[in-house]
């Protein structure tokens, strides 16, 4: 979650100096190229006939549309506001998960998601609005598409674990992505570089390598190993990097009111775990 946070701020950056399309297919291309040095892994996959389209759907939920929801949504609102949106995620999949998979919600699990929603929402109307943030309104609605998105992905991604790799999984949202957004370099509106900027291609390498490879791999690894309701919880953890993380390099403000919304959300992701006797 913490590299998750980090890519509020790195999309930011990397909006200064380079196209949204440019950015994206970057990362992917970026994160695809990685994922060579672990082709040897990759041949030992046995592929389940009609898994095709299970894989396609995560990838196109996650990161196709996801990404562009939310570099879009970056446009327009600020790091810290997008990272508070991100908190709704929890709610959705345990809902999702609850419907598809048919996984159990108990009361302390719900109480828990409140809580840490609640802090969210207390945390975004606490903040003040900055220049970060030129139409927040609509840049919070497409970071909350995105969220939509990324239920989608989670709880599909929930489906395939039984059958493949963490590693196989991000590999293949990584290709896909990769595909998708080769094309769209080509859109009449994309503006392709036309110089080299130190900071929006560090931007570009952190979204690639610590974000598509290091957090979706961790975490693909995480739901391969508990329930995805508790480790949807854990999503809510990035409003309070993410408001950190922008406050400590891109200057957006905390307020004495915001660091207690930061104590209500991890009250409410640490309540919000069930811990088996296993």
């Amino acid at each position: 979650m913490l590299l998750w946070a980090g890519s509020f701020i790195a999309g930011k950056v990397a909006l200064r100096s380079y196209d949204p399309m440019v950015i994206i297919f970057s990362r992917m291309g970026l994160a695809s190229l990685c994922f060579v040095f672990f082709r040897q892994r990759f041949r030992q996959v046995i592929y389940r006939p009609g898994d095709w389209k299970y894989l396609l759907f995560m990838g196109f939920c996650e990161p196709c549309l996801y990404f562009l929801f939310e570099i879009k949504a970056l446009e327009n609102t600020s790091a810290s506001q997008a990272g508070v949106i991100a908190a709704v995620l929890p709610l959705m999949v345990a809902v999702a998960a609850r419907l598809f998979l048919k996984e159990h919600i108990t009361n302390k699990t719900i109480a828990g998601f409140i809580a840490a929603i609640a802090g969210a929402v207390w945390l975004s109307l606490s903040g003040e609005a900055t220049v970060q943030a030129p139409r927040p309104l609509l840049g919070n609605f497409l970071e909350f598409t995105a969220m939509v998105c990324a239920t989608g992905y989670i709880v599909t991604l929930k489906r395939l674990t039984s059958t493949y790799s963490p590693l196989f999984l991000t590999a293949v949202q990584a290709v896909i992505g990769f595909a998708f957004y080769f094309p769209l370099l080509f859109l009449p509106s994309t503006v392709l570089p036309t110089h080299f900027d130190p900071g929006g291609v560090a931007a570009i390498v952190y979204l690639g390598i610590f974000v598509t490879l290091g957090a979706y791999g961790l975490y693909n690894f995480g739901v391969s190993r508990i329930p995805v309701n508790q480790a949807s919880a854990f999503i809510n953890l990035i409003p309070v990097f993410a408001i950190f993380l922008g406050w400590l390099i891109l200057s957006e403000s905390l307020t004495v009111m915001q660091f207690a919304a930061v104590a209500l959300i991890l009250a409410g992701v640490t309540f919000s775990q069930e811990r088996s006797a296993r």
